[in-house]
């Protein structure tokens, strides 16, 4: 239990990050997933700008590593060099 108001507050402050981060963790890996269950190259085309968006600003907030990330938009790129028209 919290015993200084500043500790109060810092509760407070990590329990609303902690939402925060657990909703952009898990909308990013739903974005993947998606992405990775498209069959058409032009589908998976167009989202592939929402993802790489997500994990550079995961990545900038910190929520990731920014190798992470990297990894991760290599992964989708090579993906989508795979798949067929």
């Amino acid at each position: 239990m919290a015993n200084h108001k500043s500790a109060e507050k810092r509760i407070r402050q990590n329990s609303k990050r902690r939402l925060a981060n657990r909703y952009f963790g898990k909308t990013t890996r739903n974005l993947i997933r998606d992405f990775r269950a498209a069959d058409k190259k032009a589908d998976a085309q167009k989202s592939l700008p929402k993802v790489v968006s997500l994990l550079d600003k995961l990545a900038k907030r910190g929520n990731i590593h920014k190798n992470k990330a990297s990894n991760l938009k290599s992964k989708l790129m090579k993906r989508i060099a795979g798949l067929k028209k």
